[in-house]
């Protein structure tokens, strides 16, 4: 499968076009969603499979940053959250890679990924893609425990 011809939102206000020639390989995660300090979380989201861990996934993509790019990886997170929460995060947690809007689902749509709904609103269901030369040449998914997930890509990403 060929990642699609699409671009997400940035926390800066940008497109990022995911469909890039590029000499580096794309590590694109998908999460459903990180909580808020200030804003309660969905019903029964404790209760979901796969809902939680968000916080914890993404500050390991985040701690393990430099070993991706020595293992010519760009990791990029993806979520239907909108931006502004999506920025609330990445400020909070110090998170400085890329992590995009999926707010319409279009990308998961085009790509057919799992969802799931909660209280009126889609999420993606947790999954890491490895794209390389616009292939999506391996697919982690489900995803448990979420915070040793990195673990997992590092070691394909150095037999690979």
């Amino acid at each position: 499968m060929e990642i699609p011809d699409i671009s997400l939102l940035t926390t800066n206000g940008d497109y990022l076009k995911l469909r890039r020639k590029e000499s580096f390989r794309l590590v694109l995660y998908f999460y459903p969603m990180t909580g808020r300090p200030d804003a309660k979380l969905p019903n029964n989201w404790n209760n979901i499979p796969g809902a939680r861990g968000c916080t914890v996934e993404n500050i390991s993509f985040a701690d393990n940053y430099d070993e991706l790019i020595k293992l010519n990886a760009v990791p990029i997170g993806i979520t239907s959250q909108n931006i502004q929460d999506i920025k609330e995060m990445t400020s909070r947690l110090k998170v400085s890679h890329d992590i995009l809007s999926d707010y319409n689902l279009d990308l998961a749509k085009l790509l057919r990924l799992p969802t799931f709904s909660v209280d009126g609103r889609t999420y993606i269901k947790r999954l890491t893609l490895i794209v390389d030369n616009l292939k999506v040449v391996k697919v982690f998914y489900p995803i448990f425990p979420p915070d040793k997930h990195i673990n997992d890509v590092i070691l394909w990403l150095k037999n690979n």
